[in-house]
């Protein structure tokens, strides 16, 4: 999704624990974070507006690429046959005053569950970069 601020100012969003602060009133009813501070190793516990909580690591925080992965370790879709589900933000520096947001959501599914990959929340996902985007260029 393109952007019109600085790549440097969307990361001060998608880099951060602010990223859930901005999507908790529209998505989540808590976040608590119980280990960390924003950076890799951080484990939160979130709790989605709808369904039981779940736990998230920060497994990359790569300020330098503008690259936030973020994992399920306990909870949510591994509760559905996932293997492995995965969170990555990306800000590509587009111009002076522009970039792209990108995120994508990266799983690995048990071959019997194959059908909960319609669980994936794809609109979800577009939503909340509409969201940032309209906090980060209101704030310009």
């Amino acid at each position: 999704m393109e952007v019109n601020v600085p790549a440097s100012k969307a990361w001060t969003i998608y880099g951060t624990t602010d990223l859930m602060k901005i999507t908790l009133p529209n998505y989540l009813k808590s976040v608590e974070i119980l280990e960390g501070d924003g950076g890799v190793g951080t484990i939160c516990r979130t709790t989605p507006l709808e369904g039981p909580s779940y736990l998230e690591k920060f497994t990359k925080v790569d300020n330098e690429n503008l690259v936030k992965e973020v994992d399920i370790i306990e909870g949510a879709f591994l509760d559905y046959g996932f293997n492995f589900y995965r969170i990555r933000f990306e800000n590509i520096v587009t111009g002076e005053n522009s970039c792209l947001t990108r995120t994508t959501l990266l799983f690995d599914v048990k071959e019997e569950y194959v059908a909960n990959v319609s669980l994936v929340p794809i609109g979800t996902s577009t939503n909340i970069m509409k969201d940032i985007s309209a906090y980060v260029t209101a704030d310009n």
